[in-house]
């Protein structure tokens, strides 16, 4: 961690680089507009505090007791963080996750299609802002959860919706240990300037640029071993 604060990490590809899936206008003013307010709100929240040395994904444990500006903020710039790593140019990663992810998810959700209905699902479901996870659970099963406006599953005391049994259960309040490992943005943000209200088609197109070689090696090296994928795996840097 610099000194000076949380610092916005460069994205590993050029913001054209997804089209046609996401746009290059999308991806600038969703990287250097939105994840910037995130870090620049986020140093301000925390200014003058031991919290801001803390590792980005360290600061999300007890982000929701540091106050709203810090949950939010700190979830923003943790969520995005990873986010950007999980996408890459169509066609420059594999098209499926492989090796032992791909055994699970087909254990546990039938087939790899059967999940990816099962995510769409569940980021279909949201109502208003947040996010829809795949991650690992403190007894190494796979789990869909979903979190609203910024929060994660790394937040003790976030709210969770488990969508992988029932949409109907809840996880509840608690800070279940659920290790993420894959993430996908439903904030409007993240989609309208090229799909509008047609968010449907805007999850569905999203595979295409799914970096699965990177879910899978979060996976092996991090989430199966009950670790968070820690800030200097996202960037190989050690400021954000």
């Amino acid at each position: 961690m610099a000194s000076e604060g949380y610092q916005l990490p460069a994205l590993p590809y050029d913001y054209n680089a997804l089209e046609p899936f996401i746009g290059a206008r999308i991806m600038q003013l969703h990287h250097s507009g939105h994840h910037q307010t995130y870090v620049t709100k986020l140093n301000a929240a925390l200014k003058g505090t031991d919290d801001i040395q803390k590792p980005i994904h360290e600061l999300q444990y007890d982000a929701i007791s540091l106050g709203g500006p810090a949950r939010n903020n700190g979830g923003g710039h943790y969520n995005h963080s990873l986010f950007w790593t999980l996408m890459a140019k169509p066609g420059s990663s594999n098209p499926a996750p492989h090796g032992q992810l791909k055994l699970k998810i087909e254990d546990e959700f039938q087939s790899v299609d059967g999940f990816k209905k099962q995510f769409n699902d569940a980021c279909a479901d949201v109502f208003g802002s947040g996010w829809v996870w795949l991650g690992v659970t403190q007894d190494g099963k796979l789990s869909i959860e979903t979190t609203m406006n910024q929060d994660n599953p790394l937040m003790k005391g976030a709210p969770l919706s488990k969508n992988s049994a029932s949409k109907s259960q809840v996880v509840g309040t608690g800070g279940v240990p659920i290790i993420p490992i894959l993430g996908q943005d439903v904030w409007e943000h993240a989609y309208y300037l090229s799909y509008e209200n047609r968010k449907v088609e805007y999850f569905n197109a999203w595979w295409n640029v799914v970096n699965w070689d990177k879910v899978v090696e979060y996976y092996d090296q991090f989430a199966s071993k009950q670790t968070p994928v820690p800030a200097g795996a996202l960037f190989k840097q050690s400021n954000i």
